[in-house]
């Protein structure tokens, strides 16, 4: 139970028809007589009887007593001046009252969203604080969250119908490059078409990029266009008549600087005539995804001879990893440079960089993009390889989002280390507003098959669970046979998922760090007060106008449970929304005259059911209209 000082609030929250939700208790009844029989309400927690409360008596006095003795072992640890007995009477008490509810069996509670709980404690000198705790768990992985999740009625186990908030990129390839297919991916959740300039050429790119443009003309829908460049990979070259090489375990094989050179099962090109200076006998390279495995036995200026691991079957073409290896290939290659002039001018909203090292490929990329025209184009950098990883925080930091590519990421790195790569850097990324992509092979079975793997569905499911903005088809839908049902199939994974997702926790956090910005920051100050006043009132819908997208990208970095609402003047803002979680973009003819804009813009959610007569809207906008960075105006508005 609570202490008598909480006062939960009740969630905001509509009856959930179908699909399994997190329960969370909604409502503390105010203590009555023992003697009492009040029943028992949905939402509400029954009387404890006398043998119960003995027991939580027990348990609390436990509990208060290893807190103290945890104190005094810190206090003691670390000095006398380091806490004070009124700091330590104030965090046991604290401890106290922030301890979870323990279970009590045979409780039944109503399903819900987390709750918002106010409580207030002494801090000192006679003063008292109002704190406010979010019961519920941090990004659906809490305890007390998912002990919660029940199966026991009968529509639980019925599919979830409604919007998804996270959002979705699909790889256009030959089975999809169509008009046809291209819409059936759009109408199936695709919000971002991605083309991977590793293959095809400008002119199939061009055909492409028409294709789509065409058909979101014709159906007044929208989906931002990406562009993937090759990046500086290392490739082995041309084998004799273009044909399969057997390679045997315990065979030699030697690399050499030639990428012209035809190879056979003994000897092939390569394409980085720096080879050899970067690798150390003993070191190991990695061809085609890890797939073959070969250690130096020694090397020249010219080639580098190993030893193959294991029994494979080389083709040409293939890339090259080198785990380890601080290389010094060029950010961009003279091919990346005439991709990025094309995707310039072909408009295109974002560029994913490949295999980006440092915060200084980054700089780059911006450098040559501003020179060709693409001063506006949002960069991706994908975190590939172990140099990426070092120096994830300065990359991040020059980057407009991060895509986690666990392809060549697994090859670089132990694969065991992979998915704490992922963890960590989609963390980093929430905390710093900036958007972050899980990629590769995330349905790879679903190329061959119409039905995913388990643990592919799973995988799919933990990269919502660990706060990814968006999720990434590759080989699925650019060449699988069953492309339309792989993104039907990730886009019901990911609608389950966010039925038991709380980000509650993760907003309290940011909240904090908000709370010590400086009046540089206004923006931000206001977007994370919009997103806790929505808690607060139980909103169903956060309205913004924005001319760059900067506020919306802001508001949906606090993780809000309601949809948010961007409206913009510019089309291609709008188009780069489509990768924040939770928001949906609207373009508008003109961002002047906020009264009349907003109520169109509810009178849109009305029609499309992101809130209803009697709902409450959160709006923020600038005070100026029609000015870049001028959010300063929160409001609250009722639909009517």
């Amino acid at each position: 139970r609570l202490p008598p000082e909480v006062h939960p609030q009740e969630p905001a929250v509509r009856p959930q028809e179908t699909g399994a939700t997190a329960r969370i208790p909604t409502r503390h009844p105010a203590r009555s007589d023992p003697g009492s029989q009040k029943p028992q309400t949905p939402g509400s927690l029954a009387p404890l009887n006398q043998k119960q409360a003995h027991r939580m008596s027990a348990q609390r006095a436990a509990l208060l007593v290893l807190t103290v003795l945890a104190l005094c072992a810190a206090a003691h640890a670390l000095g006398p001046a380091t806490l004070s007995p009124s700091a330590a009477r104030f965090n046991a008490r604290h401890a106290l009252r922030a301890a979870p509810t323990l279970p009590i069996k045979g409780l039944r509670t109503q399903q819900s969203k987390p709750t918002v709980e106010y409580f207030t404690h002494d801090a000192a000198d006679g003063e008292t604080a109002t704190c406010m705790r979010m019961r519920g768990g941090s990004s659906g992985t809490a305890l007390e969250n998912n002990l919660n999740i029940s199966f026991k009625n009968k529509k639980s186990f019925d599919q979830t119908g409604g919007a998804v908030f996270t959002k979705f990129i699909c790889t256009i390839g030959p089975k999809t490059q169509s008009i046809e297919m291209l819409g059936k991916l759009v109408e199936a959740g695709m919000n971002v078409a991605r083309m991977n300039f590793s293959h095809g050429d400008h002119p199939y790119h061009a055909q492409t990029i028409a294709n789509i443009r065409e058909y979101l003309a014709n159906s007044k829908r929208m989906c931002a266009i990406l562009l993937d460049t090759k990046g500086p990979e290392i490739r082995t070259g041309k084998l004799k008549d273009g044909a399969d090489v057997d390679l045997v375990a315990g065979q030699e094989f030697k690399l050499i600087n030639d990428f012209d050179y035809v190879g056979d099962e003994k000897m092939v090109g390569h394409s980085y005539k720096d080879l050899a200076k970067f690798v150390e006998v003993g070191g190991m390279i990695l061809i085609d995804d890890g797939l073959i495995e070969m250690q130096i036995m020694s090397k020249t200026d010219d080639v580098v001879t190993c030893k193959v691991k294991n029994n494979g079957s080389l083709g040409q073409n293939k890339g090259v990893n080198l785990p380890g290896a601080k290389v010094d290939l060029p950010a961009l290659t003279d091919r990346d440079k005439k991709d990025l002039e094309f995707g310039a001018q072909q408009n295109v909203d974002f560029v994913a960089a490949s295999f980006v090292r440092k915060a200084s490929d980054v700089v780059a990329i911006r450098e040559h993009l501003d020179s060709v025209g693409g001063n506006k184009i949002k960069i991706i950098s994908k975190i590939e390889n172990q140099e990426g990883l070092m120096n994830f925080d300065e990359i991040l930091e020059a980057s407009d989002a991060i895509m986690v590519a666990r392809g060549d990421l697994g090859v670089e790195i132990p694969l065991e280390k992979v998915a704490i790569a992922q963890k960590m850097m989609i963390s980093k990324c929430n905390i710093a507003g900036k958007q972050v992509i899980t990629a590769t092979q995330m349905l790879d079975s679903m190329i061959s098959n119409p039905r995913p793997t388990r643990a592919e569905t799973t995988d799919v499911a933990n990269a919502v669970f660990d706060g990814s903005d968006c999720v990434m088809l590759s080989g699925e839908t650019a060449k699988g046979k069953y492309p339309i049902a792989a993104i039907e199939t990730m886009v019901s994974i990911c609608r389950e998922a966010e039925q038991v997702v709380d980000y509650t926790q993760t907003f309290a956090a940011l909240r904090q760090y908000a709370k010590s910005l400086g009046t540089e920051n206004i923006n931000e100050a206001i977007a994370s007060s919009a997103v806790k006043t929505a808690y607060d009132l139980k909103a169903s819908l956060v309205l913004c106008l924005t001319e760059s997208g900067r506020t919306a990208r802001l508001i949906c970095k606090y993780k809000p449970t309601c949809p948010v609402l961007c409206a913009t003047a510019d089309e291609r803002a709008a188009r780069q929304c489509l990768i924040l979680r939770g928001c949906y973009p609207m373009v508008v003819t003109s961002m002047v005259g906020s009264a009349s804009l907003i109520g169109r813009c509810i009178a849109t959610a009305k029609v499309n059911g992101l809130c209803q007569v009697g709902d409450i809207v959160v709006v923020i906008s600038g005070m100026k209209e029609g000015l870049t960075g001028g959010t300063n105006v929160l409001r609250v508005l009722k639909v009517e």
